[in-house]
């Protein structure tokens, strides 16, 4: 693992980025547009929190410049503009048509800036019947198919965290597009609107095996085909110890390989092509590493083309030596996280800055970008701010401490909103991004 040190700019060095603040994919999209040089000035809202965490460890907010503009304020509007006049990408997550409600939608911004790329990241998309309801990303990937994909067949569908959903069908489909626009701003000196929805994109991460289904090489269901856990020679195993080893040896001389150093099984060698075999492979291989521990294994795989590796925590991965060698982790403001990636050999990146803190910059950034309209409300923004956010974020009992006020509209019940998902007034909210309402479905107007 290595400390961050002398600052890389990376490649988008000179890019500015406007970023409405909200929790999940348009957060971690900002990140990486950060982490790749881009100065990303994010718009956090007094009194408001992303994450229910420390602001110090919200790690997403990282190599980012925060300023405090309330949107609903009679001046908030106008500051946001300012900003987005000297902008070449803005990020916003709200509903449809929340953005033009509050009077920095598309139609606002580029009445100031036509070669603004406005990056808009939502769940349902900007149009279609569930384009104004509310969700999260298990729901979003419900309806593309990809979530009944995964997971054993006498099972229900496994949660992959909200990675699938959020972050490669969101986050990493909003980056191409806003990147894609600002090429084609650069070269026509016209901007556009970049509608980035995670069922479209996470349908879109879905289109080879869409092409294997209409090929007859995919059964359209979970736990029965080459690389969903229904191979035996690609998955997971259970060790002696309660820990597992993960198998890919699907060509024919890792097969081989994997069946020399596991032993016990070379009878079962021919069922590697009979499906109909699958089943007593699976049971023989189960029975093998049951016999021993997770690190015997790693140790009997070491050095192979076996294509077998532990599968490790996230406390553990940071130490794993080929992690460790290559830096993929590195330690900054006492925080051990991913680097930046991926990597360049002309335009290096780095972690510079820790998690801004909302409001911190406003001073800096109202002097860099020539917008002191910035200052005339950054006093009493962050007097508004402290009086309305706890001291800790984290362990705070109160009702309501860790529901963030910029993703409650008001006191009224939001009908969009489940009534699971409001806040309880009888007792203490648990702690965490748990039941919360993603910004890009959270009518904030």
């Amino acid at each position: 693992m290595t400390t961050a040190g002398t600052p890389g700019h990376g490649p988008l060095s000179g890019v500015r980025v406007v970023e409405l603040a909200g929790i999940g994919p348009g957060p971690f999209a900002a990140m990486l547009l950060a982490d790749l040089g881009a100065d990303v000035v994010r718009v956090d809202r007094p009194g408001g929190q992303g994450l229910a965490i420390d602001p110090a460890h919200d790690v997403t907010n990282r190599n980012k410049r925060s300023v405090l503009v309330d949107l609903k304020s009679t001046e908030g509007p106008a500051r946001v503009l300012d900003l987005a006049a000297r902008a070449d990408i803005l990020i916003e997550g709200y509903r449809p048509g929340v953005a033009e409600r509050l009077g920095v939608g598309p139609a606002d911004c580029h009445a100031r800036n036509p070669r603004l790329v406005y990056g808009r990241m939502t769940g349902w998309g900007q149009e279609g019947p569930l384009a104004h309801r509310a969700g999260h990303d298990i729901a979003y990937i419900a309806l593309t198919g990809t979530l009944g994909m995964i997971g054993r067949p006498d099972e229900p569908p496994a949660v992959p965290a909200n990675l699938l959903g959020d972050y490669a069908g969101g986050s990493l489909y909003l980056v191409v597009g806003v990147l894609a626009a600002l090429h084609h701003a650069r070269e026509t000196g016209t901007g556009q609107v970049v509608d980035a929805a995670i069922v479209d994109g996470t349908a879109h991460l879905a289109s080879m095996i869409h092409g294997m289904v209409a090929a007859g090489r995919w059964q359209d269901r979970r736990g029965a085909n080459l690389l969903d856990g229904g191979c035996p020679y690609y998955g997971t195993y259970e060790t002696a110890d309660g820990g597992h080893m993960a198998v890919g040896a699907l060509e024919p001389q890792f097969y081989a390989e994997f069946l020399d150093r596991l032993g016990g099984v070379a009878d079962l060698a021919d069922a590697r092509k009979d499906w109909t075999r699958w089943g007593e492979l699976r049971e023989r291989v189960a029975a093998r590493f049951k016999e021993r521990s997770r690190a015997e294994w790693t140790a009997v795989f070491e050095g192979s083309d076996a294509c077998v590796a532990p599968v490790l925590s996230l406390a553990e991965a940071p130490h794993h030596p080929h992690l460790a060698a290559r830096g993929t982790f590195t330690d900054h403001a006492g925080i051990t996280q991913p680097a930046p990636a991926p990597r360049f050999s002309a335009t290096p990146t780095s972690v510079r800055t820790a998690p801004a803190h909302p409001g911190a910059d406003t001073p800096e950034v109202a002097h860099d970008w020539a917008v002191p309209t910035l200052l005339d409300a950054h006093v009493s923004d962050a007097h508004v701010a402290d009086a309305h956010v706890p001291d800790a974020h984290v362990g705070d009992d109160r009702p309501d401490a860790h529901v963030p006020d910029a993703h409650v509209a008001d006191d009224r019940p939001d009908p969009h909103v489940p009534s699971g998902h409001m806040p309880d007034a009888s007792g203490p909210r648990a702690p965490g991004p748990v039941g919360r309402d993603h910004d890009h479905d959270k009518d904030i107007a």
